[in-house]
């Protein structure tokens, strides 16, 4: 492996270490909220993309809702701010730093357990820019909805400038500007 190859992949496991912390809590404090659901365990989660009916591109911005839903037959919970990085063709990892908070598009309803029934599904909005001349061509993200070294890889064909992705906290309805 590369020193630059070392870098990422110390860049993305902070990250994740960084959002596991984060989302443990929150997931802690949901189930408690809730009485019975607990963490959403691996295998639990489905991770895809949507517009959610809203088109989220101007001034050299470009987002999409990140949807997480449970496909496991009990109630579970969520929280936080999902973990991500970006990958190049052949899932090669990319540099990646996530920024949490508002987003260009939405504001961020901030970190807060969700109980999710089975069927049922959360929303956080991912945002980037693709103008500069530090893009990185990414062809897949990785998303860890709860933080953990458990994650989905959807498709993801975008120029990110400088790897730089902001999303916000989960929510159960697509976070808007209002």
């Amino acid at each position: 492996m590369t020193i630059r190859g070392l870098r990422t992949a110390a860049t993305v496991t902070a990250a994740v270490a960084l959002a596991v912390g984060a989302s443990a809590g929150m997931a802690s404090a949901a189930g408690a909220a809730s009485g019975a659901a607990g963490a959403c365990g691996p295998g639990a989660l489905k991770v895809t993309t949507t517009s959610a009916g809203s088109s989220q591109a101007g001034m050299n911005h470009e987002g999409t809702y990140l949807k997480v839903t449970n496909t496991g037959t009990s109630a579970c919970a969520i929280g936080g701010y999902p973990g991500l990085a970006l990958e190049g063709a052949g899932h090669t990892a990319l540099k990646t730093t996530a920024h949490h908070g508002d987003t260009y598009f939405a504001k961020d309803p901030g970190a807060h357990g969700i109980t999710l029934k089975p069927g049922k599904s959360a929303f956080a909005d991912l945002v980037w820019t693709h103008a500069g001349p530090s893009s990185a061509q990414a062809k897949y993200l990785q998303v860890s909805p709860t933080g953990s070294n458990s994650h989905g890889v959807v498709a993801f064909d975008k120029a990110v400038d400088g790897g730089e992705l902001s999303v916000t906290a989960w929510s159960a309805t697509p976070p808007s500007a209002s």
